[in-house]
């Protein structure tokens, strides 16, 4: 473990050293190594009491025996830890108010950063409600979105089951520690989801048992992981209305799958709809609504929007990384691996241009394999 994560690790265990000093403290440092390696007087007189508190408790290392716990355990199970100051960390969360200040990760960190779609429901579904949950997440996943749900029973495991059958990539967000499946139905689809390069994460240390208190806490990772919520089935008093008022609140695209007015698992998908959620009837209306959050998460702070660089091609606006994706990608079927050999692009970055090239017209995917249109 290198030493920021120790440090980070260490600052989840120590006495009054809540997310929101952390997040004060790392206004000022930017790493949890030098809040504690660099002496208080570097900081504003107001904060030295709580960074002399801070190293103390560091000395006393009264945290060392939780922290061998918590290092078997995501040895054993192959996990990660990654901070808020990471730059493994997913962006989207990042900028959400009350990020959990480190992540616990199996599987593939970079699903983490590639555009995402959270499917919700009931776990007590209808039949339509499964059949919706599955197909559309079949489509999305087939649209180059990753599939984000909480791994519950009903729509949740049917949503990664989903993406699992059209060969795509999910995530799992989980309401215990990474070690700790739940419910225990779902530890075959949880391996599944490793196996096919999906991502299991959580907040909650290692050994963390399934706490009502959780599920409320991880639903806001799942909205603030993705573009969009969509809400396929949810009762009124649903976890699922959780999720969707935290998309709401972290200005996710927000979209619910109407039913009849005599289903109690439709009055949910109804109420926000009243709230303002987007009532949606298929698949393709979800990736037309994202066509413009797609774009905001494809120019990265460090890549700005091309100039003299960009060029028309059938009256669309492309960037310059789109075109220059084009030049190379053929007519002929290429899956992402092919494409990623080359090392022009990331498979982030590769990710979100085929999407966004998609959704102009310009590229076909077709079970994970690209070909040029025109």
């Amino acid at each position: 473990m290198d030493k920021e994560s120790h440090y980070a690790l260490v600052s989840q265990h120590l006495q009054n050293f809540t997310a929101k000093y952390q997040r004060q403290l790392l206004e000022y440092s930017n790493s949890y190594r030098t809040i504690f390696e660099r002496p208080p007087s570097d900081y504003p007189e107001q904060l030295r009491p709580l960074l002399e508190n801070l190293q103390e408790q560091y000395q006393r290392q009264t945290w060392r025996d939780c922290l061998e716990a918590i290092e078997e355990r995501i040895d054993k199970c192959s996990a990660a830890i990654i901070p808020i100051t990471s730059d493994q960390y997913p962006a989207l969360l990042k900028q959400t108010v009350g990020a959990p200040p480190l992540l616990y990760v199996r599987g593939n960190i970079e699903n983490l950063h590639l555009p995402q779609i959270a499917i919700v429901g009931s776990r007590r579904m209808t039949r339509g409600g499964e059949t919706n949950a599955f197909e559309w997440s079949k489509f999305l996943s087939n649209g180059g979105f990753v599939i984000t749900s909480g791994l519950a029973q009903g729509v949740d495991g049917i949503a990664h089951s989903g993406a699992l059958a059209a060969m795509g990539k999910t995530i799992g967000v989980m309401g215990t520690g990474i070690d700790t499946i739940y419910p225990r139905a779902h530890r075959r689809l949880a391996d599944n989801i490793i196996d096919q390069g999906g991502t299991l994460v959580t907040e909650f240390d290692p050994g963390a048992p399934p706490l009502p208190t959780h599920f409320p806490k991880r639903n806001r990772i799942i909205s603030g992981l993705s573009l969009g919520v969509l809400v396929v089935e949810a009762a009124l008093r649903s976890g699922s209305l959780i999720t969707a008022r935290c998309a709401l609140e972290q200005n996710r695209e927000v979209f619910a799958i109407p039913g009849s007015i005599h289903n109690p698992q439709s009055r949910g998908c109804h109420q926000i709809i009243k709230q303002g959620a987007q009532l949606v009837e298929r698949a393709e209306d979800i990736i037309q609504e994202l066509q413009g959050p797609l774009a905001g998460l494809a120019v990265l702070p460090e890549q700005p929007m091309a100039t003299e660089q960009t060029a028309s091609d059938g009256d669309k606006d492309l960037l310059a990384d789109e075109l220059k994706l084009l030049s190379v990608l053929g007519f002929e079927p290429v899956d992402m691996d092919s494409l990623t050999i080359d090392g022009l692009f990331s498979v982030a970055e590769l990710s979100r241009l085929l999407v966004s090239l998609e959704l102009k017209g310009l590229v076909e995917n077709n079970s994970g394999f690209y070909q040029r249109l025109s």
